[in-house]
């Protein structure tokens, strides 16, 4: 902690649902969506933390397993045991679904739709940029607001490696520095000094796993809006802000 900035009371985790390449765009499912996921740190360390370790004891034994979305829904790796006992999996996803809608927390993501982006301009950003931007001005008004200003946020991300991490650094960085700002809006990211942290999957955060939960959902929702989405609805009251941009 430096004594200019003291540390914030928030801690904010990030994570991706689909991939931000251009050049071949899954017909599927041509989303980009980027979900941050805001959370006061007495009530992480509090209850948030403490009731997603006991729900992996009750079904593992252990607190070792990682939330993964996409092995969920594939019922592959530790979710197998989803496969073949009813009772069990009735049990497991309302005891999440029970989870996510009682954990504390504020949402703001971006949705990229890569179909109309590419429709639309000749030579598109980054959907990765383009969404980073859009999270990072609604998490800037939504800290702003509960009087963070002058305060260290830090923003942590699931390493993707060396070289995919100094290149979202860098871009995280060039926001923070007001040197992304387009259209209309300018708003001035130096009045909170975010620092971008990068956490490998085997740390086993349960901060990156809440946000790797509602990334999906959130794409779906705008993907397709009148398919039935549960996992949508309890996260809805949740979300300060979406941005689904073209």
């Amino acid at each position: 902690m430096t004594e200019a900035f003291p540390f914030s009371d928030y801690i904010v985790f990030a994570d991706e649902s689909g991939d931000h390449g251009m050049d071949k765009i899954d017909a599927d499912f041509p989303m980009f969506a980027l979900s941050f996921c805001m959370i006061e740190k007495a009530a992480y360390v509090g209850s948030v933390v403490p009731a997603f370790q006991q729900f992996k004891f009750d079904f593992w034994g252990h607190d070792g397993v990682v939330l993964h979305e996409h092995e969920i829904r594939k019922r592959k790796g530790p979710f197998t045991l989803l496969l073949t006992n009813p009772e069990l999996r009735t049990s497991f996803y309302d005891r999440l679904n029970g989870l996510m809608a009682d954990t504390a927390m504020t949402i703001v993501a971006s949705v990229i739709d890569k179909v109309k982006l590419k429709a639309k301009y000749a030579h598109p950003s980054n959907p990765y940029e383009i969404a980073l931007l859009f999270c990072m001005e609604r998490l800037l008004a939504q800290l702003v607001g509960l009087k963070q200003a002058g305060r260290t946020v830090h923003v942590l991300f699931e390493s993707r490696g060396k070289q995919e991490d100094a290149d979202l650094e860098l871009e995280f960085r060039r926001i923070c520095a007001n040197q992304r700002n387009w259209g209309y809006k300018q708003p001035d990211f130096t009045k909170i000094r975010f620092e971008p942290f990068f956490v490998k999957k085997a740390a086993n955060a349960t901060g990156l796993q809440l946000s790797d939960l509602t990334a999906r959902p959130i794409a779906l929702h705008y993907l397709r809006p009148d398919q039935a989405n549960r996992a949508y609805e309890i996260i809805e009251t949740k979300l300060a802000g979406v941005k689904c941009f073209p």
